[in-house]
């Protein structure tokens, strides 16, 4: 190889190292813009996030100002024995003879309390909802609800056991046949509201859960979320001090559960004692409340912001 054949190659060799460290250079550059870029998103995502949580925080109480107040509304568990609203002392009820679906349940819910009841399927959760409603009677044991007697409760007293609690169920239980206005005037109805209190109270109470602009709807027209809060806005719209829920998102997306959830605390916050039956471990592990556990009709667990016990434990 000639001289000069040697120094231009050598030149050449030194420019593609050259052009390797300016592409380097570049690269470099470029994911330094890249992350930049993205850090940017996340803030800006995150500045999002904040505003929408305040929107919703100043929206939320905008509508606690509108919720109606319980009557004789409480404050939260004080620790005195007259605050106790359900009381369950060596409850148990056998369907079948030495079988028993709940043994020796005792539980004190007090005024204003929110109490999630968990457990698998066949525990003795729908069991307690039941005999609460004076569905059924014990086998043993006494319950109380509101100051009644439930397992000594005569028969002709039931209605109004039953009017000191709103329930809602899994499967919404409304009138196929009559719109959103009608579902939740039917309540007042029971009771004999007088109508003109009856047009005030179940505008008011469809505009607590949300739904003022559809009360000409009918319950097909809507969505599962919709559904439930119309049920919701039934069971509220006598103002009871107690609220049974059994399973009420067990039919929702996680969207819808998480909006009828918020809307039950809220409700709660207003004075309103809640119960609320649940297997969602998510709902119950998110909301840190006192969590209340059945396995094999037994009361295994009883905590303060409490979590979902994984049922196999």
């Amino acid at each position: 190889m000639a001289e000069d054949d040697f120094f231009e190659d050598l030149d050449n060799t030194s420019n593609i190292g050259d052009v390797i460290k300016e592409s380097e250079e570049q690269l470099r550059q470029t994911r330094e813009l890249r992350e930049r870029e993205k850090k940017m998103i996340r803030e800006e995502r995150r500045r999002r996030m904040i505003e929408e949580t305040k929107r919703e925080k100043k929206t939320e109480e905008e509508q606690d100002v509108h919720l109606p107040p319980v009557r004789g509304k409480h404050k939260k568990k004080s620790g005195n024995e007259d605050d106790v609203i359900i009381s369950l002392n060596g409850v148990g009820k056998s369907y079948v003879k030495g079988v028993p679906a709940l043994e020796d349940v005792n539980i004190k819910i007090r005024k204003g309390e929110f109490v999630f009841i968990v457990g698998d399927s066949g525990s003795g959760k729908s069991t307690l909802i039941r005999l609460l409603l004076r569905e059924l009677k014990p086998t043993t044991g006494t319950i109380t609800v509101n100051g009644m007697r439930v397992d000594k409760i005569r028969n002709g007293k039931i209605p109004k056991l039953r009017r000191s609690m709103g329930v809602v169920f899994q499967d919404f239980k409304l009138l196929k046949d009559r719109n959103v206005y009608e579902n939740v005037a039917f309540a007042q109805r029971i009771i004999q509201t007088p109508v003109r209190e009856m047009k005030r109270n179940v505008p008011n109470m469809l505009a607590v859960v949300g739904l003022a602009g559809k009360y000409k709807a009918k319950p097909t027209e809507l969505s599962g979320g919709e559904q439930q809060r119309v049920a919701l806005a039934r069971a509220l719209v006598n103002q009871p001090p107690i609220l049974l829920c059994d399973e009420p998102t067990g039919n929702l997306d996680p969207k819808n559960t998480v909006e009828i959830m918020n809307l039950l605390d809220r409700i709660n916050k207003n004075g309103t004692t809640v119960v609320v039956v649940t297997h969602n471990d998510k709902i119950v592990n998110d909301m840190q409340k006192r969590v209340i556990t059945i396995k094999n009709g037994v009361v295994v667990s009883d905590e303060e912001m409490g979590v979902y016990l994984d049922e196999d434990n």
